[in-house]
């Protein structure tokens, strides 16, 4: 990429269309852009991009914003977008564009391999961490997962749709469901709270004691909090009802902590949602599914693996992702990356590819390839 690109500010912002399954969501919203343009950027909304979510063309562009074909908002220096190129979008990245969005590479790596054939800069929000390790563009979709994970579990275990006919929270004088969540995390915890809000019987596994301490004051409900072991969980999940995968390796494949012997030895019509899936999954029967067609049943067990699951309700995910990208939305293209980066040096952790160099280096390991340090990326 010619340096110029990286070190000056960049002119255009396109917001195309999404083409994943299911993806409805939009990488701006109308008040976000015009957050923007009064910075004199130009905004290239494709056409139809926020339909899904309940955003017309005409509120775009009454915001300021450029309603384009594809291919022009493609063209534009910084191209802002939710979910991950799929392959027909493959060739429309270059070297002369950055892109910033969930990228997810150590799931997707043929779009990894993508973005380095082209030499593009990409950025992906779920690896911009800050000093104290927490992941501020990933979080907000994290709570909305969280949250989605135990509805739809406990939609799920009803009898017309394929569970066990177990009432999440039971009722008077018999038991709730038993849900245990893998990952104290912003998914976990989410997951867990609402769970436990459900009235069900909820056990929150974690390898880290000070997470769960931290989080042992805001404990509700039938709640408890444990240290994960292998032995606890073969102990634990063929008593399972709900099984809630929810750990996280920033830039990095999920860890398998159930196995394929455990799921076979869960209850009949149980349920797993995996929403470690678009890092690979946590579960080694996972298969990654569509909001369209959300689960497959594998040894009796049905899995809910969507890889994109706060597609489900693209208002809520739009609002509350952009409430979060557009500062460095702004300062990436208000001053150019490398300025960018120094005044907010969480970006150069969101660095995954530069040049046809991979920058992060849990994606470098999940791809098998050498990682160059972020900032010699940029030089």
């Amino acid at each position: 990429m010619p340096a110029s690109v990286l070190s000056s500010p960049m002119a255009s912002i396109g917001v195309p269309t999404e083409i994943k399954a299911d993806e409805l969501r939009v990488a701006l919203t109308p008040d976000g852009i015009r957050e923007l343009v009064i910075q004199g950027l130009e905004i290239r909304v494709q056409a139809g991009a926020g339909t899904g979510a309940g955003i017309g063309d005409e509120a775009f562009a009454a915001a300021g914003a450029k309603i384009v074909s594809r291919e022009e908002a493609w063209a534009a220096h910084l191209v802002v977008k939710v979910k991950e190129p799929q392959e027909e979008e493959f060739e429309l990245l270059r070297e002369d564009m950055v892109l910033f969005t969930y990228l997810h590479l150590a799931a997707y790596p043929k779009v990894g391999e993508a973005l380095i054939n082209a030499g593009t800069t990409g950025i992906g929000y779920e690896t911009v961490q800050m000093e104290n390790g927490s992941l501020p563009l990933l979080a907000p979709m994290s709570e909305i997962a969280g949250r989605l994970a135990a509805q739809v579990g406990a939609h799920l275990l009803e009898r017309p749709h394929g569970g066990s006919g177990v009432l999440i929270g039971g009722c008077t004088g018999v038991r709730p469901a038993r849900v245990i969540v893998l990952g104290a995390g912003t998914v976990g915890w989410n997951a867990a709270r609402l769970a436990a809000a459900m009235d069900a019987e909820v056990m929150l596994l974690d390898r880290s004691p000070e997470r769960l301490r931290n989080l042992e004051s805001d404990r509700r409900g039938r709640l408890t909090s444990v240290v994960s072991s292998r032995g606890l969980l073969e102990r634990l999940i063929p008593t399972t009802d709900l099984l809630i995968g929810a750990v996280l390796t920033p830039g990095g494949r999920a860890p398998t902590l159930v196995d394929e012997q455990m799921v076979k030895q869960m209850k009949p019509n149980s349920v797993i949602v995996d929403v470690a899936i678009d890092q690979g999954g946590c579960v080694a029967t996972s298969v990654e599914t569509t909001h369209t067609d959300p689960t497959v049943t594998i040894h009796g067990v049905q899995h809910y693996a969507v890889g994109n699951m706060p597609g489900a309700v693209p208002f809520t995910s739009t609002e509350a992702l952009v409430s979060v990208t557009l500062p460095y939305i702004l300062g990436i293209a208000g001053r150019g990356l490398e300025e960018a980066v120094t005044e907010r040096p969480e970006l150069l952790s969101g660095l995954n590819t530069v040049r046809g160099s991979v920058c992060h280096p849990g994606v470098a390991k999940a791809l098998d390839i050498a990682p160059r340090h972020p900032m010699a990326c940029l030089r």
